[in-house]
């Protein structure tokens, strides 16, 4: 890795990093569900999705996704906050809570991803 593809990682995930603590450091619940880390998650997807449009269509340069893909969603986004969830949501017997917490995470984000796609397919194709 290059001194200058250091960097753009580096302020990619600074930014991402902020802002995921942003987010989290006031907890958001819905009954036992956390709803933090599914926002993050879910933002995260979105985010990516429209920089995959972008980047394709503008051909950008890869460090650009050093910087919004690996270094900022990468960092925005969390997986372990997600399983230590999941985890304190199965110790205490909030079974209902669980499977809503990992259909979410993982449907939403997915379901962001496309949305940010098509969103800004959309537009680039008008």
């Amino acid at each position: 890795m290059k001194g200058l593809e250091f960097v753009f990682l580096a302020a990619g995930s600074v930014l991402g990093a902020f802002l995921r603590y942003k987010v989290i450091e006031s907890p958001l619940l819905f009954n036992t569900l956390p709803l933090n880390v599914l926002i993050v998650n879910v933002l995260g997807a979105f985010i990516l999705g429209v920089f995959i449009i972008l980047s394709a269509q503008w051909s950008l340069d890869s460090r650009y996704s050093l910087f919004a893909a690996i270094g900022f969603c990468g960092s925005l986004t969390t997986m372990s906050s997600f399983a230590l969830d999941s985890t304190n949501l199965l110790e205490t017997n909030h079974y209902g809570a669980l499977v809503i917490n990992i259909v979410a995470n993982i449907g939403l984000s997915i379901a962001a991803l496309i949305g940010g796609k098509s969103l800004m397919s959309a537009i680039i194709n008008n």
